[in-house]
C-alpha cells in the first residue's frame, strides 16, 4: 500500500481512546466502586468495627490498585497500536502480524484500529474469526493455558511494561500530503 490509497486518518488522541476503550470503560467502573469501598471504609471506621474496616479497606485497595494497572495496560495496549499500524503499513494485510496480537481481546482491538485505520478492518476481522476468537473472548488466552501467568515475567511485560514504540511514519501528515 502506498500513502497515496491511505484513507483518513484519526488524530492520535482518538485513536489512543479507540485502541483501549474496552480499559477505558473498565476504569470508569474502577473508580465507582473505588468511591464506594471508600465510603462503606470510613461509615466502618466511625462505627468502630475492625473487621468490616478491614473488609472495605481491602476491596478498595483492590478497586484503587485496578485503576492504574488500567492505565498501563491502556498505554501497553497503544503501544502494540503503533507497532501493528506501522507493520501493516509497511507490509500490507499479513497474518504474520496480525498473529502477534492474537493473545487476548485489547491486544486484537489494538491490531484492528490499526488495520482499520489503513482500511484492512475486513481481512482482519475475517482473519481473527477464522482463528477462532469469538467476540466474547475477553479474558487472554494464555490465562487459560498457564494458571500461574501472574508469576511469570512475559505477563508483566506485556500486560504492563510493554516497552514504548515511536511510530515510524506520520499518518496524518501523509494523509494532508495525498489531500495536495
Amino acid at each position: 500500500m502506498t500513502y497515496l490509497e491511505l484513507p483518513p486518518q484519526p488524530y492520535l488522541y482518538i485513536s489512543y481512546l479507540r485502541v483501549g476503550k474496552l480499559l477505558y470503560w473498565s476504569m470508569l467502573l474502577f473508580i465507582l466502586e473505588s468511591w464506594f469501598y471508600w465510603y462503606k471504609f470510613e461509615y466502618a471506621l466511625e462505627n468502630y468495627s475492625l473487621i468490616w474496616v478491614a473488609f472495605w479497606f481491602s476491596c478498595f485497595l483492590f478497586s484503587f490498585v485496578h485503576i492504574f494497572l488500567l492505565i498501563m495496560d491502556g498505554w501497553s495496549r497503544f503501544q502494540n497500536y503503533k507497532r501493528a499500524k506501522d507493520l501493516f503499513f509497511v507490509h500490507g494485510f499479513s497474518s504474520k502480524v496480525a498473529d502477534m496480537y492474537l493473545g487476548s481481546k485489547c491486544q486484537r482491538n489494538a491490531a484492528i484500529v490499526a488495520a482499520e485505520e489503513l482500511g484492512y478492518k475486513h481481512e482482519i476481522t475475517t482473519y481473527f474469526r477464522s482463528k477462532g476468537v469469538k467476540w466474547f473472548h475477553y479474558f487472554p488466552y494464555f490465562m487459560i493455558h498457564d494458571p500461574l501467568f501472574l508469576f511469570k515475567n512475559y505477563f508483566w511485560e506485556r500486560t504492563f511494561l510493554e516497552k514504548s514504540y515511536i511510530a515510524k511514519f506520520d499518518y496524518k501528515r501523509l494523509q494532508l500530503e495525498r489531500a495536495i
